[in-house]
């Protein structure tokens, strides 16, 4: 990473930092048993179609949230097309990405994304990964020359904290000042640096309302994973599965591609479901004992297909 930057670290460690003042206040909540945790929750909703086609007519009245099967009401609604977007890009930078041209066949399909695709007053931010930490390489700007800029003189080196990754990087996904926001994360899968194992990750990141689109580019086979450190531990269908996991728990989808050509595809499809997504809020009144809350949307129309995070 290249010395002359500004640049912001995220420390690895900070994921066990993150973990501790959840279980701390669970426990200073259980010396009391009327204690209440009281929350404003914030979804964003993607319906479809069986033909996956955008629903895009329906009302508040539509839709009906269910939180650990109780039903909430709706506080917030809203959608809007031409809201603009923030979306942060976490790019797998590791030494890795440099085999088979991955790394600028995925500079190229950003490049794609930020030029064509996205318009004046979407922000991008670019995130890089590598080494057991993640940079802030280009902050949140409307301004896209600094971060094709940037991008242009990002090489590949290095072990892949995949992991560790994921986990801190919603948090600062979720500083982009639009209501609409997503993690876009670009990897070839291959994990071998992390602290934090995939449900650890999948915990921390499913705190903030981000959803994680996930495109998996040229996932090693079996034979070329054997060369890699934690060999024994990785698989093409087990990075498939982690990828698909990271995305499902958070309400995003995942993308596994081995051509430039399906890149460019996916970023199409990304940016239209960011602009189709519904904004639903409710607040929540639980039993603070209650460490994870699971989420469910309906619509009024059960042919339909909700997608949402799971729950937080």
């Amino acid at each position: 990473m290249a010395k002359n930057r500004h640049v912001v670290w995220i420390a690895v460690l900070a994921i066990m930092s993150a973990a501790s003042p959840l279980v701390f206040s669970q426990e200073k909540q259980k010396e009391s048993a009327f204690d209440i945790s009281v929350s404003a929750v914030s979804i964003a909703v993607t319906v479809q179609d069986k033909k996956g086609r955008f629903i895009n007519d329906l009302t508040e009245n539509d839709f009906t949230v269910y939180e650990n099967k109780q039903k909430k009401q709706i506080s917030y609604f809203r959608h809007d097309f031409q809201a603009p977007i923030s979306l942060a890009v976490l790019l797998d930078v590791s030494g890795s990405m440099a085999l088979q041209q991955k790394m600028e066949e995925c500079k190229a399909a950003l490049g794609y994304l930020l030029t064509y695709l996205l318009r004046p007053q979407d922000e991008v931010s670019l995130l890089i990964f590598a080494d057991g930490a993640v940079e802030v390489a280009s902050r949140f700007s409307t301004d896209k020359q600094d971060f094709l800029t940037v991008l242009a003189g990002t090489e590949a080196y290095g072990q892949t904290a995949l992991n560790d990754a994921v986990a801190v990087s919603p948090e600062f996904a979720n500083q982009g000042k639009n209501e609409k926001r997503a993690l876009l994360l670009i990897t070839d899968g291959v994990e071998n640096d992390s602290y934090s194992t995939p449900e650890q990750a999948v915990e921390i990141a499913r705190r903030v309302d981000v959803p994680i689109y996930t495109i998996g580019y040229k996932i090693p086979l079996n034979e070329q994973l054997e060369k890699h450190k934690r060999a024994p531990e990785l698989s093409s269908t087990g990075i498939m599965a982690t990828l698909g996991r990271f995305s499902r728990a958070t309400g995003g989808k995942a993308y596994f591609f081995d051509r430039v050509f399906d890149l460019n595809a996916a970023m199409r499809e990304i940016k239209r479901e960011l602009s189709h997504q519904y904004i639903i809020g409710y607040t929540s009144y639980s039993d603070p004992e209650d460490t994870y809350r699971r989420i469910e949307v309906r619509t009024s129309h059960k042919k339909y297909r909700v997608r949402t995070r799971e729950g937080y």
